[in-house]
């Protein structure tokens, strides 16, 4: 079994499948010895509630598997080649015969197995990790003189394991109706892969110098908080928390008013906050690919180009977002358009009539400088700020 190293890129298109070059299994030049640490294996039983039992050979060959098609799920599943070491269970067996069945009964092709393999173990991965790095390790600090932590660990995961299991069940079943509502509103099918969607980028201004001048634990909890910020926001207001890549996030959202909500807020928070850099966002409205949770093609890399060029403290968006804008009426067409509307307002009220027209435009959109982008020719970006109240 060895590890997946494909990572999803921010903006470029999707990358290859390696499930349909699949490297054999027996060119696997390295390993990773199973652990015999006796606390290790006491927890690995606990969590996983069975002991080992099988070489990946023979739980190939129990789970009804070729060698070479478990392999493939392993490596997905991002696990570690062990040779034929004795360090699988049932429950190895169990998860190769339940992906290999939903190949045979047509549920899923091959290639689509392995993707929800390789999809659930990144994603899963990641959290385990958070989990102990900064959650179990914080608990487990012996609480009295003389105690180890291996004597802390096993009661508490004990403890933990039932209660954050029904809760990650509970949340992943929550963002999977949210996401099939989502689908079973696209238009069309091909909007279920290629849909129009607003996409943004926020990014910390001179992050690169605070690496420099900050503690790694000051830098650490910077980033922590800025994370946590920007994925409350988002999820507040509408939108989805796509990645975040440390000084920056990437989010998306159905249409331009959220998106342009959310960056404003993001915007106003970090102003407020004495602690924190400036920030900039860009936003790009288009045709976006999906995969596995992330986002590619050109609007993205148009959002992530806007990003790079927008001043501290402001929100950059394409002409396709502006164009949103004005369409749904978040917007003016043009500020001479409002102002218009604005003395036609007040002629109104001076004539003791109910004004039927006037200022409600959420948004303000003040033209840039057009300008050549890497890769993507010349493009005219639009200052967005706020108008009124919202």
């Amino acid at each position: 079994m060895t590890v997946d190293d494909t990572t999803s890129g921010t903006g470029a298109e999707p990358p290859s499948d390696p499930s349909v070059h699949p490297t054999p299994h027996h060119e696997v030049d390295h390993t990773a010895e199973p652990t015999d640490d006796p606390l290790a294996i006491r927890l690995e039983q606990l969590i996983l509630g069975a002991d080992r039992r099988y070489t990946p050979f023979q739980a190939a060959r129990t789970a009804g598997v070729s060698m070479d098609l478990a392999s493939r799920f392993w490596r997905a599943m991002g696990f570690a080649d062990i040779g034929q070491a004795r360090a699988l269970t049932e429950a190895d067996v169990l998860a190769l015969r339940r992906l290999a069945g939903l190949v045979e009964a047509g549920l899923l092709s091959e290639p689509m197995a392995i993707q929800v393999a390789r999809s659930t173990g990144q994603t899963t991965a990641r959290l385990a990790e958070w989990q102990i790095d900064s959650f179990l390790e914080g608990l487990t600090e012996p609480p009295e003189p003389g105690m180890t932590r291996t004597e802390v660990t096993y009661p508490l995961v004990e403890l933990l394991l039932p209660e954050l299991e029904e809760f990650l069940v509970y949340v992943w079943r929550r963002q999977l109706a949210a996401a099939t509502g989502r689908v079973v509103q696209a238009a069309d099918d091909e909007e279920m892969v290629d849909r129009r969607l607003a996409v943004g980028f926020a990014d910390l201004v001179g992050f690169t110098r605070l690496t420099r001048r900050l503690e790694e634990e000051e830098l650490g909890e910077l980033v922590e908080a800025f994370e946590t910020t920007c994925a409350d926001l988002v999820a507040a207001h509408g939108g989805r928390l796509i990645k975040t890549l440390g000084d920056e996030v990437l989010y998306a959202a159905d249409d331009a008013r959220t998106a342009a909500e959310i960056a404003l807020r993001l915007i106003e928070a970090m102003t407020q906050d004495e602690t924190m850099p400036a920030l900039r966002v860009g936003i790009a409205f288009g045709t976006v690919t999906t995969r596995m949770g992330d986002v590619f093609g050109t609007t993205v890399n148009l959002a992530s180009r806007l990003t790079s060029i927008a001043p501290k403290d402001a929100v950059l968006v394409d002409g396709a977002f502006a164009e949103e804008l004005t369409r749904t009426g978040d917007a003016p067409t043009s500020e001479a358009q409002a102002a218009e509307e604005a003395a036609a307002a007040e002629k109104e009220r001076q004539n003791g009539v109910e004004p039927t027209a006037g200022p409600k435009y959420r948004y303000g959109l003040q033209p840039m400088w057009q300008r050549p982008v890497r890769g993507l020719g010349v493009v005219e970006p639009w200052l967005l700020a706020r108008r009124g109240t919202s």
